[in-house]
């Protein structure tokens, strides 16, 4: 079968490669599923770039989420479950035309879904859900949010919404404040444009944000930081811009500002298994609902992986690249 591999750590679209591998086989407890779409995440270009925290062993074959229909099972696993679609993310490489998850992982997904939401509907949205429970904020509470555009945070801007919560979506290009507007967003900012802080400020109150969320890093790190009240909570997610974040020591000291890291990977590992059965309802439900916005920016074979990554890595793509085999 076919699959996206690598023997070396480096820029995705350098090293990986299309690679001809025997086709697994279901142990104890797991399913085979034929993937159907795979989506590319950030996660997965960090990994192959060996700058993730978790770095597997080479060589290693890429994606850790997909959506697929159960071919096999293993000993132990419900033989009802053939057939099913269903989506398993925390899996080792679904950019194969068939790859093994644990069934008890996997999550069946009601038609009123289709295939380019359900292939992402658990690594990130549920990355954005455990974060929203992670900020413990309530309704009516403000949370500032950096790379707004992204999956994460069209997500993450879905979820607040759906729980009365406000949130200031900050974007680092100006044509993408009309695009997230157009999509129905609100609150709306482009930290490229001078006097934003200022326009920020009106929004938001005197009182500031009882959040932030911040996936870039480098100096816009210490503007949110300003804008966030007494006792604020700063979470960093992410490192879009590859850079150190600022803080300035004033501001963290006056304000009592606490910051801490997000690492979806470790809160989701910790989680106990009837919060995320919880959560995964929650996202189903609205998914089913068509209240989170998971688009496709364009679906690519595995053969053309390389064009794929370049999709991925281009700025201002309308939704996630997915692959199919």
């Amino acid at each position: 079968m076919k699959t996206i591999a690598y023997d070396t750590f480096g820029e995705p679209e350098a090293v990986l490669y299309v690679s001809d591998t025997d086709k697994p086989s279901a142990a104890a407890g797991e399913v085979l599923l034929r993937m159907v779409l795979s989506p590319i995440h950030n996660h997965d270009l960090w990994t192959t770039r060996g700058k993730y925290g978790y770095k597997p062993d080479l060589p290693a074959q890429g994606g850790t989420e997909a959506l697929g229909i159960v071919e096999a099972v293993g000993e132990g696993v419900d033989t009802e479950l053939i057939g099913k679609r269903v989506v398993a993310a925390g899996v080792q490489a679904s950019w194969s035309a068939y790859f093994t998850a644990k069934a008890e992982a996997i999550v069946p997904l009601p038609d009123q879904i289709s295939d380019e939401v359900g292939c992402q509907l658990i690594a990130m949205p549920f990355s954005a859900l455990a974060l929203l429970e992670f900020l413990d904020v309530q309704k009516g509470d403000w949370v500032i949010q950096t790379a707004s555009n992204g999956t994460v945070g069209k997500v993450f801007a879905d979820l607040a919404k759906a729980r009365g919560i406000n949130t200031l979506n900050l974007v680092r290009r100006a044509e993408a404040v009309s695009e997230l507007q157009d999509l129905g967003f609100a609150n709306v900012l482009s930290t490229s444009e001078d006097g934003w802080q200022n326009k920020a400020r009106t929004i938001i109150g005197d009182t500031g944000a009882r959040a932030a969320v911040d996936s870039v890093g480098g100096p816009v790190v210490e503007d949110i930081a300003e804008l966030l009240g007494v006792d604020g909570l700063l979470v960093v997610f992410g490192s879009g811009a590859g850079v150190p974040l600022q803080l300035s020591a004033m501001t963290m000291i006056s304000k009592h500002l606490v910051v801490k890291g997000f690492w979806g990977s470790r809160v989701i590992g910790d989680m106990p298994a009837d919060e995320k059965r919880r959560l995964i309802v929650e996202l189903v439900t609205l998914a089913a609902k068509n209240e989170l916005r998971l688009s496709a920016g364009g679906i690519f074979p595995l053969e053309d992986i390389k064009s794929a990554v370049e999709a991925s890595l281009t700025a201002g793509k309308s939704g996630k690249i997915l692959l199919r085999p």
